[in-house]
């Protein structure tokens, strides 16, 4: 299962190990690891070796320890990954603007592939958001609600990563998809039209229209950088 490692740093080559068996699907999400003893011997290392290695496996999140069960691979991977992601993102004081960069590449070809894919209830569950962005009178919650429409789409686009992809994403998207808001309101682009942005992309996608709702997307996220970098 294993294979004995010898060399320098061991502890690195036990957590390379772990970690290529993963991506092999070797071990799969909520596998139980063997025992810090069977690891050692498996891996002909010390135990101290295999501890030091799942401490720095659990603290990247990719296995977590159960109180008298051992050691799992993660069921989910999601929060791991958007601290980390909105710790650079902060450190490295970036500009937000890359974070819109990053959605407009996502979400021109999601809502393409939404429309291809929606199925009727998941019409039926866009209309009505659609319809609360209508009733809000509070940017606050318009923005929420905002945030749910672009979120549905990438649900409905089938795609398991891309759903994951802005779930990492949106601890960073909730503060600017309510700035971006503010910035359009200020800058002349009235909530009537952003509104119609939105029931266009809807329109699109009832009417399962690849390249409309792609369309659609695509200037959806050129009025909000047009806003922004006028601003």
């Amino acid at each position: 299962m294993f294979t004995p490692i010898r060399n320098v740093k061991i502890y690195e080559q036990v957590i390379e190990q772990i970690q290529g068996m993963i991506l092999d699907g070797k071990l799969k999400k909520g596998d139980k690891l063997p025992s810090e003893r069977d690891l050692a011997e498996q891996l002909n290392v010390s135990r101290t070796s295999v501890r030091e290695a799942l401490r720095s496996l659990e603290v990247i999140g990719l296995i977590e320890c159960r109180q008298g069960e051992g050691n799992f691979v993660k069921e989910r991977f999601e929060n791991n990954l958007i601290e980390p992601l909105s710790i650079i993102f902060l450190l490295e004081d970036r500009n937000p603007i890359e974070i819109l960069e990053l959605r407009k590449i996502i979400e021109i070809e999601t809502a393409y592939l939404a429309a291809k894919r929606i199925t009727d209830e998941e019409i039926k569950d866009l209309k009505d958001i659609v319809e609360r962005l209508k009733a809000s009178k509070d940017e606050a919650e318009s923005a929420k609600i905002d945030k749910e429409f672009h979120y549905r789409i990438a649900k409905s686009s089938g795609n398991f990563l891309i759903v994951n992809i802005l779930n990492i994403l949106s601890s960073l998207m909730d503060r600017y998809i309510l700035e971006a808001r503010k910035i359009i309101l200020l800058t002349g682009e009235n909530s009537e039209y952003l509104l119609n942005q939105h029931e266009n992309i809807y329109t699109a996608l009832s009417d399962r229209n690849p390249d409309m709702a792609s369309l659609y997307m695509k200037k959806h996220f050129e009025m909000i950088e047009r806003s922004i970098e006028n601003k």
